[in-house]
């Protein structure tokens, strides 16, 4: 089912949480709603569900216009960050429950309603918790039920609420690549709603940039990290330097590379992966030097200190395969020469 949001607004009080709001997402989409907290996310994803209404602007599922829709009359899905699952039932009776619940000319008979629950947690990998209650469950697996939940009714869009926020890092991880690898094989048009930059470039197909209630940018991840449309969703999205040329020494600047070309701007972002070092010289004049390293993995990040900017305290970072860094050997307090090889400029 494909969704189509028309200058969606909508306040609480005097507090203005979306302005003008429009947005469209394809059928079959995975797309994360992402942006800082009070942004205005999660009030958009209840718009969409019917759990909220606009002050004004138009929803429309599959070209039909659903705002005035009862929630339970949208064919629509909904999983709380906090599972929402009933503690007094099994998870075999949790996932039947959106079945049963259905008005009379609609409802399965039991023996459909089991074999569709014991397809669906087996589909979630967890048909061996059928007869457990909720509190017997670890946080990922009462997350997965409430997901199996949520696809029972055949739900024609699925919307996600922090569906991992309330999860230890190691368990969201996993989650994140079950996730897409569910929506790979049933192609429901699906929202999710995190302020976890990782989690929204590693799971979806499309990420939607929210700040003060407004859309600052939409695609897919790779093209919003790689080209951001403005300065806000360039610092929001991963880590970047920013470098005021009207504050920065001129030399060290042109014999990085960063002023060939003519800039944009006068306010250079620039992603730590855009920086190349090399080993000073012993008589190198260069203002920069190893400050410290931190060992990723695959991946070192190093602080680099510039000796000319003191009382700013500026640092610039950058980040170089391990091996890299290894034959470079370097060490804290190394001079370093260094060479920007991307920036994005804006004022």
């Amino acid at each position: 089912m494909s969704i189509v949001l028309e200058n969606i607004s909508k306040n609480f009080g005097k507090f203005a949480a979306l302005h003008n709001v429009d947005l469209e997402i394809p059928e079959g989409e995975l797309v994360a709603l992402l942006g800082p907290s009070g942004c205005g996310k999660t009030t958009l994803l209840r718009i969409i569900a019917g759990l909220e209404r606009p002050d004004q602007g138009r929803i429309l599922l599959n070209g039909e216009d659903k705002t005035q829709l009862h929630t339970s009359r949208r064919g629509i899905g909904f999983v709380f960050q906090h599972y929402a699952l009933f503690r007094h039932m099994t998870v075999f009776d949790n996932v039947a429950f959106g079945l049963r619940v259905k008005p009379r000319r609609d409802r399965p008979s039991e023996a459909e309603i089991a074999e569709k629950v014991h397809s669906l947690l087996k589909l979630v990998q967890l048909e061996w918790l059928a007869e457990r209650f909720p509190d017997q469950l670890s946080g990922g697996q009462r997350q997965r039920i409430a997901l199996a939940r949520a696809l029972a009714v055949e739900p024609s869009v699925l919307l996600l609420d922090e569906p991992f926020g309330a999860l230890d890092a190691s368990v969201r991880k996993d989650l994140r690549q079950w996730l897409r690898n569910l929506h790979q094989e049933l192609h429901i048009t699906s929202i999710f709603v995190t302020h976890d930059q990782e989690e929204a470039m590693e799971v979806a197909s499309q990420v939607v940039v929210l700040n003060h209630g407004r859309i600052e940018q939409q695609g897919a991840p790779a093209e919003i990290y790689e080209n951001p449309s403005n300065a806000f969703v360039s610092k929001f999205i991963g880590q970047t330097n920013i470098l005021n040329l009207s504050q920065h020494d001129a030399d060290w600047l042109s014999d990085a590379g960063i002023l060939s070309g003519a800039p944009q701007g006068n306010i250079a972002h620039i992603r730590p992966h855009n920086i190349g070092i090399e080993k000073a010289e012993a008589d190198s004049r260069s203002p920069l030097t190893l400050k410290d390293w931190q060992h990723l993995g695959s991946i070192i990040r190093i602080e680099l200190y510039n000796s000319q900017l003191h009382e700013q305290g500026t640092s610039l970072y950058a980040e170089m395969p391990t091996e890299r860094f290894k034959h470079l050997n370097l060490n804290k307090g190394d001079k370093v020469v260094v060479h920007i090889k991307h920036a994005h400029w804006f004022n």
